[in-house]
């Protein structure tokens, strides 16, 4: 998607972002499909700047779990890929190793995915309370439930 304006005069650029319904639908369904793992988790999602637009907690979730859910989609919005991958991304850089987990808000584990349509990042959502892959998981299964993959 085009960030810059056609005309290099222009003052602002036009910018997409995750309606409200549909933040809430992804977190619905990332809770259904936790349910459906036998797990209790936390879901989030932010817009494009990993600002919270929607949070849903199940009853009996690790309440640690709240913050971390949001941090991931925090961190999966920031940077435009999902938080599983920065093991591979810090792999090769030991001061990028050793610094960067010390970021507030940043998480390094799965959990966190950015969602995408049509090429633009309009928001990510976060998943803390069960393993990481089962939070993966169920992140995924709530950008599926608004068609999006």
């Amino acid at each position: 998607m085009r960030t810059e304006p056609a005309d290099k005069n222009a003052i602002s650029v036009p910018a997409r972002t995750i309606a409200a319904d549909a933040a809430h639908r992804a977190v619905r369904a990332a809770v259904a499909h936790a349910e459906s793992l036998g797990i209790r988790i936390n879901a989030a999602v932010t817009d494009p700047a990993g600002v919270l637009v929607a949070f849903l907690r199940m009853p009996g979730a690790f309440v640690p779990s709240v913050e971390i859910a949001i941090d991931k989609a925090f961190t999966a919005a920031g940077f435009g890929f999902p938080t599983s991958r920065w093991m591979d991304v810090l792999a090769g850089d030991e001061a990028l190793r050793m610094g960067f987990p010390h970021r507030p808000r940043l998480v390094l584990f799965a959990g966190g995915v950015p969602i995408h349509e049509d090429g633009a990042l309009i928001g990510a959502i976060g998943v803390s309370g069960g393993s990481a892959e089962q939070d993966d998981v169920c992140a995924r299964a709530g950008i599926a439930a608004i068609g999006l993959e």
